[in-house]
Parts: structure tokens; C-alpha cells; sequence
């Protein structure tokens, strides 16, 4: 029994950690664009946290020299635009950004070459700094956005609580595999048709949504365990694409602040893809250790599946159902501000 509450205690710091911050930190974005031999157009995108623009800079090699430029707000973000000169170029010379080593988020680097060329890097805490190239290879697109996508899926807090909700939802793991893969399949459907065929809602109102598709999870989750099992325990994988479709547009949010490779937009989109689902298994690794370990701890043996542990379903999904609403109402209020 006291296993059993500290589990449930656990499970409400995250989901009030999860209602404190329900949106990740959006990684920084860099776009450096060739215009001459010598001359560069700077865009650097810097993240804002709880009102206050993160203390990371652009650092470009000492004999570049940067002109006058611009600065305006963008939504959770500061944007500055600016020319610089940089007297040997930038090609084979490091670029990097101070400050990346002490927070919690990374950056899309995006150079533009005179020749038509393209280069994509992600910068993270630990690899903070990247030489220009004048050719990039493929799998250094495939492998920064696959990073992102797995970084979206893991610091996305809602998405990660609907997982949860269908992992209580399913009572075997051929059923949970079948059902996490649907939501895959949605997701990535709208997630295409946003990148590429410029489908687009408001955000404000595609987050309230998925907001409240949580909510409605953690209902079927109540309603199955007292026995009035509805769509959601009956059809979970059809339950999980259609909700998925709704999720997809969120992902597409965050990957239209960061844009796509002109020259490799299929292979950036399979590897952000990749990486959601990636995050996604290794979420529900972690879930199921965490609670086939707490299951076999119990006085008795855990009904269904290695994750349903006695005593805690009903009280996980009351805890997921509030963050959802509680999500509901502040994204709700947002479109009227």
C-alpha cells in the first residue's frame, strides 16, 4: 500500500510539473544567408521563458562585422535580423552559440549558400558550435531533424500525458503497439499535409483541442474500469488515428517555426517523424519498467497488462483528466487575449 501511494505521488509532481509548463522550450533557430562572397544575412530566433529572453548569442568568427539590424517579438520568441561582413568568409570557419551549454534547449543552425546549396545543424548543450560547409551530406539533415523530433515528443508534456492516457486505455501490448502505431500514422498524416500542402489553423485552437483529447482519454479510462467500456476501450486503435490527425497540426506548429530544407523536405519530415515515434517507444519503456516494477511489488497480482497496476488507473487518469482541463481552459482563455 505504500508502494502504491508513493507511485500515485509521483505520478501528480509530474502531472503538476506538466500543468506548470505544458508547452516544451522551442529550440532557437539561426539562419544564415550568403548574399556575396563576404556578406551574410543574419535571423537568429531566441526562445522566451516565463517572460524573458533566453541569454544566448550568436557568435561569429572575430573578423566579422555586423551592421545595423532589427528586433521584434514573434510568438514565444524574440527575433533579430541583421547584416554581417565577415572578411575571409565563412566557409570552413566555425560558428557557434554562447550560452547553449546552461539551458535546457537547442538550436536549428539553417545556412543558405550563394551557390544555391544548403546546410542544416542542430547545436545542442553539448555540441554547442559547427563549421560552415560549402556541401552538406544528406544524413546530417537526417540526422538533425530526427533529434528534433525526438527532443518535440519528449519535452511536449501533453502529448506525452495522451500517450499515458492510451497505455491505461489498452489491456495487452499487441493491443498498445497497434494503437500507439495509429496515432503515429495520424499525426504524420496532418503533419505532412501541414508542411507540404500548407494546411494551417490556429494554433491557439489546435492546442485547446488537443488539450481537451486527453480529457476525453482519461474518461474512456474511468468509464472502461467501471465497466461501460465506450469508443475509446472498444476501438482504441481508430480512437488513437483520429485523435492523432488532431496532433499532427500541433507537431506541424513547432516544425513551421523551424521550416524544412528546400532540398530535402522528404527526408527532414521521415526523420522528425522518426523521431517522434522514437520518443514515443522510449516514453513507454520507461512507463512500463517504472510500473511493471511497482506491479510486482503489490500484494497482489496486477489484472491486464505489466503496466495496470492495481489501485492507481483510476487515480492516473483523475490526474491527467484535471492537467487536460486545466490546459482546456488557459489555451481557451488565450483566444480571446
Amino acid at each position: 500500500m505504500t508502494r502504491r501511494w508513493c507511485l500515485l505521488f509521483l505520478f501528480s509532481l509530474a502531472v503538476a510539473a506538466g500543468s506548470a509548463q505544458a508547452h516544451e522550450i522551442r529550440p532557437g533557430y539561426l539562419e544564415l544567408h550568403q548574399l556575396d562572397n563576404d556578406a551574410w544575412d543574419v535571423l537568429w530566433k531566441v526562445p522566451v521563458a516565463n517572460g524573458s529572453e533566453l541569454p544566448v548569442r550568436v557568435r561569429l568568427p572575430p573578423d566579422c562585422h555586423d551592421g545595423a539590424g532589427s528586433t521584434h517579438a514573434v510568438d514565444g520568441a524574440t527575433l533579430t535580423r541583421w547584416r554581417s561582413r565577415c572578411t575571409s568568409g565563412l566557409v570552413d570557419r566555425a560558428v557557434a552559440v554562447e550560452g547553449l551549454s546552461l539551458l535546457r534547449t537547442d538550436v536549428l543552425v539553417r545556412v543558405k549558400l550563394l551557390s544555391g546549396g544548403e546546410q542544416t545543424v542542430r547545436l545542442t548543450p553539448a555540441q554547442a558550435a559547427f563549421v560552415v560547409q560549402g556541401d552538406q551530406h544528406w544524413h546530417d539533415v537526417g540526422i538533425s531533424y530526427l533529434g528534433l523530433g525526438v527532443e518535440h515528443i519528449l519535452l511536449g508534456v501533453d502529448h506525452l500525458l495522451f500517450v499515458l492516457a492510451l497505455m491505461f486505455l489498452v489491456d495487452s501490448g499487441r493491443r498498445l503497439l497497434i494503437t500507439v502505431s495509429a496515432f503515429t500514422v495520424g499525426h504524420s498524416m496532418t503533419l505532412i499535409a501541414a508542411a507540404v500542402g500548407g494546411l494551417q489553423l490556429n494554433t491557439a485552437a489546435v492546442e485547446a483541442l488537443i488539450a481537451l483529447s486527453i480529457a476525453v482519454v482519461g474518461v474512456e479510462i474511468i468509464h472502461r474500469r467501471r465497466g461501460r467500456p465506450g469508443m475509446g476501450a472498444r476501438w482504441p486503435a481508430t480512437f488513437a488515428g483520429c485523435f492523432g490527425l488532431l496532433h499532427g497540426l500541433g507537431f506541424a506548429a513547432a516544425l513551421r517555426e523551424l521550416g524544412l530544407p528546400e532540398q530535402a523536405i522528404p527526408l527532414a519530415l521521415l526523420s522528425f517523424n522518426v523521431g517522434v515515434e522514437l520518443g514515443q517507444l522510449a516514453f513507454i519503456a520507461v512507463v512500463i519498467g517504472v510500473l511493471a516494477m511497482a506491479g510486482a511489488l503489490t500484494t497482489r497480482r496486477a489484472e491486464g497488462a505489466a503496466w495496470h497496476v492495481p489501485g492507481i488507473t483510476v487515480p492516473v487518469a483523475y490526474l491527467i483528466g484535471s492537467a487536460a482541463m486545466f490546459w482546456v481552459f488557459e489555451r481557451t482563455s488565450a483566444l480571446w487575449l
